[in-house]
C-alpha cells in the first residue's frame, strides 16, 4: 500500500491531454442519469445482471475550474451498479489508464468470493492498462454500498459510484421516492502533491489553528493554571487539539452526487410524500455531519442491514460507511441537505424541493471543535505518563477498559505494549474507554438529537452462534507528527505476516485507538457484529472509531481467502494502516 503505482493527473495532462483537446473534446463534467438534479431516483435505472465499466481519464469541471479525472464510463461519480439480491453477475472492468501500474474495482461491503474482492497485492493482481477483468459472483445480500478503486490514490481522483441491491423479498419498509446521496471531496492537486505536502508537514491543509486570543479565553473559561497545564500537555506530545483532519476545504471541494455546493444538487417530492435517501460517504478523508433543518429522519438502515427505526436531528457518517434515512416532508417548500465536515473547514449540500428553482437557508458552519485531553482518554494526572510513553505502566492493572460492565469478555482487550524506540508509535493511551454511546467530537450540543451506535438495533436475522470461540486485540496506532499509521505498531511494509482468523470461528475483536483521530477501519469479506449492548447486534463493514476508544465487535469468517483491513482515510492506509486478513 505504501508504494507508488505510477498514475498521476500531472502524467497525464503533460503527455496526452493537449491530443484529447487537438481530437475535440470540450471540457465538461458528464454526470450519470442517477447523479442529475430534479426527479432523477433509483427506480430510473433498472436492476441488471451484467455492467461493463471502464476506468478513464476523463475531463472535469468544478465551479469553472477545470481539471482530470480518472473517471468511470466517462463520468465522476461513476455509474449506479443496480443489482439484484440472489443474481449472479457479471461485472466487466477495463483500465484505460495506459500510464499507471494496475487498475482495479473493489466492492465495498459485497460478500463475495477472495478473487473477486478487488485489492491488488491481496486476492489479485490488479488490472493492467489495456486489460478487462471480469468480476463474478453471487449476490447474498440487499441494501446500500458502494464500489471504489484500491490501486494507489484512483479513489482520490474519482475512481467510485454507488451500488444498490434490491432484496429478493421486498423492501422493510414503505416510501414513494428513493435517492442515492453520496458524498466525496475533490481537489485539483495531484494526490501525490498533497501525500507529500502531509508526509511533510502534517498540518500542511489545516488553516484552523489555535492562536494566543485562544490562549486568553481559555484562562477565562478555564483559568491559568488549567490552561498551561493543558498547552504544556499536548505540547510534550507534539500534538495539536485543532489537528482534526489532514486535509480540508483548503484544497477540498466537497461534493454531493458530484456537485459542489454552488451546484446545487435537486431531489423532487410532493408534500406527504416518504422519501428515501441513501447517504454514501465515498470520500478519500473526509467524515461529515449530516442534518435537514427542519426535517427528522428515520434511521432504518446501516452499512445496507436493517436497523430498527432512530429518529434523529444529526448523524456523523464516517468514511466509507452508509446510512438509510426516510424523511417525510409534509410542508410545501424546499429543505437542506446539509453535509458539514468533521474540522468545520467546509461543507457540501443539495436541496430537497416540491419544485426546481426553490431553495432553503443554507445553515453557517459551526466553530471548529477543539479537542479536550479527556476526548483522547488522557486526564490531568496522565500527562507525563503518555507523553512520555512510560512502558512501565503498560501493565494489565492500568487498563481501565477490563473494569467497564460495557466492555465484554471476562478480560477485555490485551494490553498493548510496543517495542521500546518504535519510532511508528507517540503515545499509548492508558484510559481506553467504551464510547459508543458518544456522538463523537463537535456533536451533541446544540440541542437536537443525534445518533450514536449504540441507538443501533439490528432487525436483521444474526444467523451466527453466540459462543465466542476465541478473543483478539488489534491496536490502532500512529506517530502523526512523522506522518505514521500503523496496526499494533507496526505498518503494512514491517507486519512480519497475516492476522489469522480460523474458518467458521466465533471470534471477539477488540479494536483500541492509541490516536488522537477519528479512523474508520473497514473489514473486507465479512461482517462486523459491533458489541454495543444490543439484543441483536448491528451489522458494519466499516466502524469509526474514536479517539481513546475500546470497542469489540463478533466475527465469523465464512469465506476462505486473504482480505484487506485497513483504516479508509486512503492516505492513512497509504502510509501504513492496513493488513492483512487470512482465513484458513
Amino acid at each position: 500500500m505504501e508504494k507508488a503505482c505510477g498514475m498521476t493527473r500531472r502524467t497525464f495532462i503533460k503527455g496526452t491531454g493537449a491530443g484529447l483537446f487537438m481530437a475535440g473534446l470540450k471540457l465538461s463534467w458528464p454526470l450519470p442519469v442517477w447523479a442529475k438534479s430534479a426527479d432523477s431516483g433509483i427506480d430510473k435505472i433498472a436492476a441488471k445482471s451484467r455492467y461493463d465499466l471502464a476506468i478513464g481519464y476523463s475531463p472535469i469541471t468544478i465551479d469553472g475550474r477545470k481539471g482530470i479525472s480518472t473517471g468511470i464510463n466517462g463520468t465522476v461519480p461513476g455509474p449506479l451498479v443496480h443489482l439484484r439480491e440472489g443474481d449472479d453477475v457479471i461485472l466487466n472492468v477495463t483500465n484505460r489508464l495506459m500510464d499507471t501500474e494496475h487498475a482495479s474495482i473493489h466492492w465495498h461491503g459485497i460478500l463475495v468470493p477472495f478473487r473477486m474482492d478487488g485489492v491488488p497485492g491481496v486476492n489479485f493482481n490488479g488490472i493492467r492498462p489495456g486489460e478487462t477483468y471480469e468480476y463474478r459472483y453471487r449476490v447474498k445480500q440487499a441494501g446500500t454500498y458502494w464500489y471504489h478503486s484500491h490501486s494507489r490514490f484512483q479513489e482520490q481522483t474519482g475512481t467510485y459510484g454507488p451500488l444498490i441491491i434490491d432484496p429478493k423479498d421486498g423492501e422493510p419498509f414503505d416510501y414513494d421516492r428513493d435517492y442515492p446521496v453520496v458524498l466525496s471531496d475533490w481537489s485539483f492537486e495531484d494526490p501525490e502533491t498533497i501525500f507529500r505536502h502531509i508526509n511533510l508537514v502534517g498540518h500542511y491543509y489545516n488553516f484552523q489553528r489555535r492562536t494566543v486570543w485562544d490562549f486568553f479565553s481559555d484562562i477565562g473559561e478555564r483559568g491559568f493554571a488549567d490552561t498551561v497545564a493543558d498547552r504544556t500537555a499536548w505540547g510534550r506530545m507534539r500534538m495539536s487539539p485543532v489537528d482534526l483532519a489532514d486535509v480540508t476545504a483548503y484544497t477540498y471541494t466537497y461534493l454531493m452526487n458530484g456537485h459542489s455546493p454552488d451546484m446545487n444538487w435537486t431531489a423532487l417530492f410532493n408534500p406527504g410524500e416518504t422519501i428515501r435517501l441513501r447517504f454514501i460517504n465515498a470520500s478519500t478523508t473526509t467524515n461529515y455531519d449530516v442534518r435537514i433543518p427542519g426535517l427528522e429522519m428515520e434511521v432504518v438502515m446501516a452499512d445496507g442491514k436493517a436497523v430498527r427505526p432512530v429518529l434523529v436531528h444529526e448523524f456523523r457518517i464516517g468514511v466509507a460507511e452508509t446510512y438509510d434515512v426516510l424523511v417525510r416532508p409534509r410542508e410545501d417548500r424546499a429543505f437542506t441537505l446539509f453535509a458539514e465536515s468533521l474540522d468545520r473547514s467546509g461543507y457540501t449540500r443539495g436541496t430537497l424541493t416540491p419544485e426546481a428553482g426553490i431553495e432553503a437557508p443554507v445553515p453557517a458552519l459551526r466553530p471548529r471543535p477543539v479537542r479536550r485531553l479527556e476526548d483522547i482518554g488522557m486526564g490531568a494526572m496522565d500527562h507525563g505518563g503518555m507523553a512520555g510513553m512510560d512502558h512501565g505502566k503498560m501493565d494489565g492493572g492500568n487498563n481501565p477498559s477490563r473494569h467497564d460492565p460495557r466492555i465484554p469478555g471476562p478480560n477485555g482487550p490485551t494490553p498493548f505494549k510496543p517495542d521500546k524506540g518504535n519510532t511508528n508509535v507517540a503515545m499509548v493511551i492508558m484510559n481506553t474507554k467504551y464510547r459508543l454511546d458518544e456522538p463523537g467530537l463537535g456533536l451533541g450540543e446544540d440541542g437536537w438529537r443525534v445518533l450514536t451506535y449504540d441507538d443501533l438495533i439490528s432487525t436483521e436475522p444474526q444467523q451466527y452462534s453466540e459462543t465466542v470461540d476465541r478473543e483478539m486485540t488489534i491496536n490502532i496506532t500512529a506517530n502523526m507528527e512523522r506522518y505514521m499509521f500503523s496496526f499494533d505498531g507496526k505498518k503494512f511494509s514491517e507486519h512480519p505476516g497475516p492476522y489469522l482468523f480460523r474458518h467458521n470461528e466465533r471470534l471477539r475483536l477488540f479494536l483500541v485507538n492509541h490516536t488522537m483521530m477519528e479512523h474508520p477501519i473497514h473489514l473486507h469479506g465479512m461482517w462486523m457484529q459491533l458489541e454495543n449492548g444490543a439484543d441483536k447486534l448491528p451489522f458494519k463493514h466499516t466502524i469509526l472509531t474514536k479517539p481513546g476508544e475500546v470497542l469489540s465487535a463478533l466475527i465469523t469468517p465464512i469465506e476462505k481467502g486473504d482480505w484487506a483491513f485497513h483504516c479508509h482515510l486512503l492516505y492513512h492506509m497509504e502510509a501504513g494502516m492496513f493488513q492483512v486478513v487470512r482465513v484458513a
